[in-house]
C-alpha cells in the first residue's frame, strides 16, 4: 500500500506497514536532513502530512521559535540548554570563538545563535497526541554529533520541550 500527498508524493509502505520519507532541505546557506516516519501507516492522516509539510515550508519561523525556547532556557542554571553551552564551554575551551556566527559579549546567546539545524525529524503518527510531533536537532559542532540539543514540538508548532542527546 501507499498514501499519495501533494507536497510527499507517493510515500510507500514497507513490508511491516511503515512509512518513511527523506529529504535534504536547503536553509540558510546549509543542508537540513528532514525525515518523516510512522511505524504504521495506518496512524497517519492526511492532516497530519498536511501539517508536516506546513512545517518543512516554515522551518526558518520554527527555527527561530526552537531557539526563542531555548534563550528563555538560559534563565534556568539547571535545563538541559545550561548545561549543553557549559559543556561545549568546556570542551572547546577559548576555541569556542570559531564556531560563533556573532560575537556579542553574552556566550550563552551567541552559541544559541550559532547552533546549525542538523535534522528535523516529523513523527507523523503523532499528530494531535502528548508525545513529539517532530524533533529538531542541533549542533553546535556538526561533527560532534553526540553533543546536540533536541527542540520537542507538538503537531500545532509549540515547542514541548528542548533536551540533550545524552
Amino acid at each position: 500500500m501507499a498514501i499519495e500527498h501533494d507536497y510527499f508524493g507517493l510515500l510507500e509502505t514497507g513490508p511491516d506497514g511503515s512509512i518513511f520519507w527523506s529529504e535534504n532541505v536547503e536553509f540558510a546557506d546549509q543542508i537540513v536532513t528532514v525525515d518523516l516516519t510512522a511505524p504504521d501507516q495506518d496512524d497517519v492522516s492526511s492532516a497530519a502530512l498536511d501539517i508536516a509539510a506546513a512545517m518543512i515550508s516554515t522551518l526558518e519561523t520554527i527555527d527561530m521559535s526552537a531557539r526563542n525556547a531555548m534563550v528563555t532556557e538560559l534563565d534556568d542554571r539547571a535545563s538541559e540548554v545550561t548545561e549543553y553551552i557549559l559543556q561545549q564551554q568546556d570542551r572547546l575551551g577559548d576555541t569556542i570563538e570559531e564556531y560563533l556566527v556573532d560575537i556579542s559579549g553574552d556566550v550563552h546567546v551567541d552559541v544559541i545563535r550559532s547552533l546549525q539545524l542538523m535534522s528535523m525529524t516529523i513523527l507523523a503518527d503523532e499528530h494531535g497526541g502528548t508525545d513529539p510531533f517532530a524533533v529538531l536537532e542541533y549542533a553546535l559542532d556538526p561533527d560532534a554529533t553526540d553533543d546536540v540539543l533536541l527542540v520537542n514540538l507538538a503537531s500545532d508548532g509549540h515547542v514541548q520541550s528542548v533536551t540533550s542527546a545524552e
